[in-house]
């Protein structure tokens, strides 16, 4: 297996984890009445069904189509960057593009379907289905008023890590990081060198400075014997 479908196959793994469990879950919460307003944690967490026909966190500005035609070329979009950018992208990367583009498709699967299936419109005008409430309030204001899903999660999850770790996870920062390390890798090593050779070159003068000293040395005490002859 080349190096390319390794990272293919890295990248993948993420977006059909995510599409699977996206999918599985809005199905079962959209068969299972109970589940449609059943809290899971009292005054936290609860299931609210919902089919959102607009954007995250509620926003309704444009059609249903149309939101649908933006989120099916954005996500195209995203997925040729990747794949442009395939060869200096590392393992982080892949996972986070891979948790984007997963739940991109998993919310762009209910856009597709939902309304054919629900009977209100045709292809690109289903609506998301959303379910996942946090209900804690402070003062009667809810803390978080907007109902998400799995694939909500994983795309959030991936941006807020990008976010933090960009340094590490993008691949121009990491390319950059990894540059400056060797960079600095390679000025300690210069300067390593450069410190042994001068304590060499010490070590070669403190030799010649011993060796002329004992040659001087030598000379005076031929000297004091030649003098010392004479004189007998």
């Amino acid at each position: 297996m080349t190096e390319r479908k390794k990272k293919l196959l890295i990248l993948f793994t993420p977006v059909l984890i995510v599409l699977i469990l996206d999918q599985v879950s809005k199905h079962w919460v959209r068969y299972s009445l109970e589940l449609h307003r059943h809290e899971i944690i009292d005054g936290w967490l609860a299931f609210t069904y919902t089919q959102n026909p607009g954007m995250a966190l509620g926003m309704d500005w444009l059609s249903t189509p149309v939101i649908s035609v933006i989120a099916i070329v954005a996500t195209i979009a995203i997925f040729l960057y990747i794949y442009m950018t395939l060869d200096r992208a590392n393992i982080p990367y892949l996972v986070c593009m891979g948790l984007v583009l997963g739940g991109a498709i998993g919310n762009i699967t209910d856009r597709l379907i939902m309304g054919v299936i629900e009977g209100y419109g045709g292809v690109l005008h289903g609506h998301v289905i959303d379910f996942i409430h946090v209900t804690v309030t402070i003062n009667d204001t809810p803390l978080f008023p907007y109902i998400f899903n799995v694939a909500d999660i994983a795309i959030t999850t991936s941006i807020i890590a990008m976010l933090l770790f960009h340094r590490r996870i993008l691949p121009g920062e990491a390319a950059r990081r990894k540059r400056s390390d060797e960079d600095e890798s390679t000025l300690t090593g210069r300067e390593e060198g450069a410190l042994t050779r001068e304590k060499l070159q010490d070590v070669e003068s403190y030799q010649d400075e011993g060796e002329s000293e004992r040659s001087l040395q030598n000379e005076d005490e031929e000297e004091s014997g030649k003098s010392h002859q004479d004189e007998v």
